[in-house]
Parts: structure tokens; sequence; C-alpha cells
């Protein structure tokens, strides 16, 4: 067995945003990587790919136990129910992976649809604050208060370098990075780790959502050049979390090998 999947072995862990894209994959690594003694929450909106994933996981690494949840992670009211419906065996959360996330368009002030607006801070930054509040007393109160955990936030390229036409998208990436760093510090006295991955371009569904279902638009924003898969990122997040516990990777940006920044890349053709 590997020094990576003896640290992982009979953790629980939760995967936001998981029915497809980087938290699909996600699950599937931390699957591959620990398949002898794992648990896992997977949660999001589309239930039936949950379930489609938990069978082919289960189905493939008999030895990891698998727990879909229909979640919205905008909603309060079901983020504050989550912990308390989970199973017993599952509701000491070792590693949170806070993945879900979502654009809507490219318009630019003042055209940008309020409704867009809405979505975009209660998902990508109210979701994801409300889940690591409903989960980091659990993480808390082990180690006689002393804290045991990992929270990995899922941010971008975006939080760090805005672009035209990605202005509240790259705010709340914005928000995620800045929420991150306060969090690392807030929990200094614990061996509570955030933990921050910011990938560039990956070709998802992520670009289908922002063009509203337009799959032409989205194909044509990797037209000429080879993004990052899901799989890349996913590997990276397994990674951070099977580190020696006194390891905290901090910041990590990963870019595709045409790209140097938010709006700089190199396209063939």
């Amino acid at each position: 067995m590997s020094s990576i999947a003896k640290r992982l072995s009979g953790k629980t862990v939760l995967i936001t945003g998981a029915s497809s894209g980087i938290g699909r994959s996600t699950a599937l690594e931390f699957a591959s990587t620990s398949p002898q003694d794992l648990k896992l929450i997977l949660t999001a909106r589309r239930i039936d790919r949950l379930k489609e994933l938990a069978e082919t996981i289960t189905k493939e690494y008999p030895g990891v136990k698998v727990h879909p949840v229909q979640l919205d992670v905008s909603n309060a009211d079901e983020v504050r129910g989550l912990v308390g419906n989970l199973p017993a065996e599952f509701r000491e959360v070792d590693v949170l992976v806070n993945n879900a996330g979502l654009v809507k368009g490219v318009a630019k002030a003042p055209h940008i649809a309020e409704e867009d607006i809405n979505v975009m801070f209660a998902t990508n930054v109210t979701g994801l604050i409300n889940i690591t509040q409903a989960i980091l007393p659990t993480m808390l109160a082990r180690n006689n208060g002393e804290g045991a955990g990992d929270i990995i936030n899922i941010g971008s390229i975006a939080g760090r370098e805005p672009y035209v036409g990605g202005g509240i998208y790259c705010a709340t990436k914005a928000a995620v990075r800045s929420f991150s760093e306060s969090l690392r510090k807030e929990l200094i006295s614990t061996r509570v780790r955030v933990i921050t991955v910011d990938p560039g371009q990956v070709e998802t569904e992520f670009s289908v959502v922002r063009f509203y279902g337009d799959k032409s638009k989205a194909n044509a924003v990797y037209a000429g050049c080879e993004p990052l898969t899901p799989e890349d990122i996913a590997e990276v997040i397994v990674f951070t979390a099977g580190r020696r516990e006194n390891v905290v990777v901090a910041d990590t940006l990963l870019f595709p090998n045409h790209q140097a920044s938010a709006t700089i890349m190199h396209r063939k053709g």
C-alpha cells in the first residue's frame, strides 16, 4: 500500500458538486487511491448521476462505501440538515472538498442579469461557506479540541486575475480565496488544514452552463488548445489530502501548457 493510501485509509470524504466534472473525477480518484477502507459522501442536485457514480465506484472498489445525497448548496435549509441526516458512520467528515460552483453568462455591467448574479454568489460563495460551517464543528471536536481534518476549496485563476466579461464570477472566486485565507488564519491553533486549488482552463460542462446550454459557444472556448481535464485537477486534490498531517498545501495554481494567465493563451491554427 502506498503512503498516500495509508494516510487516506479509514477517512470519510465529502465532495460537493460530485455529479460531473472535477467533483466526479475527484470521487473516482479518491476511490482508486485508497480502495481498501474509504467512505465517500457525494452531493449534487442531480441525484440520478450520483447514484450511477456510486454504483460505478462500489462495483470497481468494493472496499469503498459511498453515500449519495441530493443537495443544492445554495439552499441554506438543505445544508443545515445535511450532517444530521447522514447515516451515523458517515457523520465524521475528515475531508471536505468544496467543489460545487458555476458561471452564468459573459455579460458586462450594466447588462448583467440579476438572476445570474444571485445564483453565482449563492452557489460559489454562500453555499461554500455554509457547507464549511456545517462540517467544521465536527472537525474541531476531535483530538480533545485540537481538531483534525481538511477543508479543500476549489477556486480559480479568475479569483486572482479578473477578466472582461467575468466580473461576477471573478468576484465570487476572489471571495472564496479571501474566505480560505481568513479561515486558515483563524484555525492556526488547530490541526484543521485549509487547502486551496485554483485551476486555469479546464474542459468540463462548466462552459456549457456559462453559455446557457449552447455547446457550439462552449466548444469555441477550447478551440486550438488542449485544456486541463477534470482528472488533472482531481489528482492534485487527492495529493493535497494525502500529505503528512503537518504539511499544508495552502495555495496551488494549475495551468495547461498553453496558458500563462487568465487572459494569455496560445492557440494553434
